[in-house]
């Protein structure tokens, strides 16, 4: 895909949503830290279905610290790998606690230093809740990429690093929540909705899919 394509379908995207924001519920650095750590294999709805009952009780690195595991479980359980979650993000309460004063730190390193946070949820953290140009490449991003021929790679990585090098600078803030609302809603996995696709004309996916096929 050329420059010019790859310019106008942002133009495209941006128009449609100027302001884009994740559909994860959150209202501090904090909250959406235990978010997107939840919602690893897991819905954004399912996990707001959890938070929207633990941040009113716990919602500090503190607060869920003094939940400990089992108490933490009580309100995740119907999360996948919620065990596994929940351990997890105790641990990382404590070390913010001890290492960072109980705050979420602006710093790729020591995001990707606490348990559960990899490189895909040190970029969100750090691009919702603090305004960084980064590019946190999930399923629906590495399918629409690859599939438009915006950014093609074999894995999150050289997707995630082709995207940082083509996307424009006034559009690198919002890229990862327009593929992804994009990918969620109408570039869908099995049966893309090429027929309601406001980009589908400059996309360069071969087996394009209308209602009638």
């Amino acid at each position: 895909m050329n420059k010019q394509k790859r310019y106008e379908m942002l133009t495209r995207l941006r128009d449609n949503n100027p302001k884009p924001e994740t559909e994860l519920n959150f209202s501090s650095p904090f909250e959406l830290l235990v978010a997107v750590t939840l919602s690893a294999q897991a819905t954004d709805v399912s996990v707001n279905k959890a938070t929207d009952k633990l941040f009113p009780v716990a919602n500090t690195a503190q607060g869920i610290y003094d939940l400990g595991v089992d108490g933490l479980k009580t309100y995740i359980k119907t999360i996948g790998l919620y065990n596994n979650k929940a351990i997890n993000v105790i641990k990382a309460c404590k070390i913010l606690i001890d290492q960072h004063g109980g705050e979420v730190p602006e710093n790729r390193e020591a995001l990707e230093a606490l348990p559960g946070v990899g490189r895909k949820t040190a970029n969100v953290v750090l691009n919702t809740a603090f305004g960084w140009p980064t590019i946190a490449v999930d399923t629906h991003i590495f399918r629409m990429a690859n599939r438009t021929k915006f950014a093609m790679g074999k894995n999150v990585d050289q997707v995630e690093e082709k995207m940082l090098k083509v996307v424009p600078a006034e559009f690198k803030v919002d890229v990862h929540h327009w593929f992804i609302l994009h990918g969620r809603y109408t570039c869908i996995a099995r049966k893309p909705r090429c027929g309601s696709c406001l980009i589908e004309d400059l996309c360069e996916y071969k087996d394009k899919v209308y209602p009638e096929d």
